[in-house]
Formats: structure tokens, C-alpha cells, sequence
């Protein structure tokens, strides 16, 4: 499987295009915004969109949705169902991040812990990972130890949980019982910043680290 970065938005969240090689079936993963940035990537890569995927419903994540998937036709997939109340409140969250406002949509298809997506015949395993937000899923490719981990880990930090129903202890227990067990190399993508490797951050992630007892 094949994969860019696209940053997007003022947040400069990754929005991440993967593909199939063998198909050229593709999705998009957290089209926050610049969508007119996301098809000119689909179109440089002259791959065919097929899907949308969500990690959580943040707005910097989902705020390009409604739009693309108007624009493609293609379904949305993600997040998990404990975040249908962050796009419920897409007009409030425009509001408390200066954003302009977005169209409002419905997931195709809500996402749970086991779940299987596929793109092309590229398989990704659904992890529920609560703790940013209630209903925050990672997508994870075993074939090439690739992990989409929106905002739950970033090198050398982890996501916020001052949200409302963020949950601190829940977040660290989704990086150590749900990511960390992945493997240590396992490569992740993370939300926002540079990529990193699951080894990497338990030995040296300030909040995560294995020498944090």
C-alpha cells in the first residue's frame, strides 16, 4: 500500500491519500479541509477515490468532508459512533476554532473495534482507541506495519484530552493496550507532525515511555 501526507488546514493536520498498487483504488484518510488540495493529490497520483475514512470528528479532521464526498460520490467511513456528537456539533465547533463553516454529514458506515476496510485488495484493521475523543479509531495495515493514528499519539506526545469528553487515563490506556502490542516497528501517521515508530515512542515518549512505570 502506498501512501502521502497532505497537510491541511491552518492546523496543518495530515490528511493522508493511501492506495492500492495493484488496483489503484484509493481513500482518503481525515480530509479536515483544502479539498480542492486533496483531488489535485488523487489526481497527481492517478489513483480512483473509492472511500473516505475518519479517525475522530475534530474538525481540522472531518471539516472537508461533506465537501468531497459530494464532490466524489464516494461513502465515508469512520469514526466510531461515540463521536457522532462532534459532527453533530460541527457548527459549534466552526465557531470555537475560527473556522469557516462546513456542511454537515452522516457517516455511510460507523466503525468499531475488529472492523475490516478495504481499498483495493488492501486490507486495514479498525482499533477503537478512546481517550482524545470517545470514539477515535487507528487504522492499521499489518501487511506494511502502517498505523493512521489521528490525534491519539505524536512523536514525543500524545493527544489533548481537555475535550469535552476527553479522557486522559483512557488515552494512555489506548496507547499502551491497543498501539504499543502492534509492534515496535510499526510506522505510524500521526495526526499532526512528523511520522514515528510505536518502538520508538515507548522508549522515549515522555508521557507513554515504559520508564514512566
Amino acid at each position: 500500500m502506498k501512501f502521502r501526507i497532505i497537510p491541511v488546514t491552518p492546523f496543518q493536520q495530515n490528511c493522508t491519500l493511501i492506495w492500492c498498487e495493484e488496483t489503484n483504488k484509493a481513500a482518503v484518510v481525515d480530509p479536515g479541509g483544502d479539498v480542492d488540495r486533496i483531488l489535485a493529490a488523487v489526481e497527481e497520483e492517478g489513483v480512483e477515490l473509492e472511500k473516505i475514512l475518519l479517525t475522530h470528528a475534530h474538525l481540522d479532521h472531518v471539516g472537508g468532508t461533506a465537501e468531497l464526498a459530494k464532490r466524489t460520490g464516494v461513502p465515508v467511513e469512520g469514526p466510531h459512533i461515540d463521536d457522532k456528537f462532534w459532527i453533530d456539533g460541527l457548527d459549534q465547533q466552526c465557531t470555537m476554532f475560527g473556522f469557516p463553516p462546513v456542511e454537515g454529514f452522516e457517516p455511510d458506515r460507523w466503525l468499531d473495534e475488529g472492523n475490516d476496510i478495504e481499498v483495493g485488495n488492501q486490507h486495514l484493521s479498525v482499533l477503537h482507541t478512546p481517550g482524545h475523543t470517545p470514539g477515535h479509531v487507528v487504522f492499521f495495515h499489518p501487511g506494511d506495519l502502517l498505523a493512521m493514528v489521528g490525534d491519539v499519539l505524536f512523536q514525543g506526545s500524545i493527544g489533548r484530552t481537555d475535550f469535552p469528553k476527553g479522557d486522559h487515563p483512557t488515552l494512555i490506556a489506548s496507547i499502551r493496550e491497543k498501539l504499543f502490542p502492534l509492534g515496535d516497528d510499526v510506522d505510524f501517521i500521526p495526526g499532526h507532525g512528523p511520522m514515528s515508530t510505536f518502538g520508538r515512542e515507548r522508549t522515549s515518549n515522555p508521557f507513554v515511555s515504559d520508564h514512566r512505570g
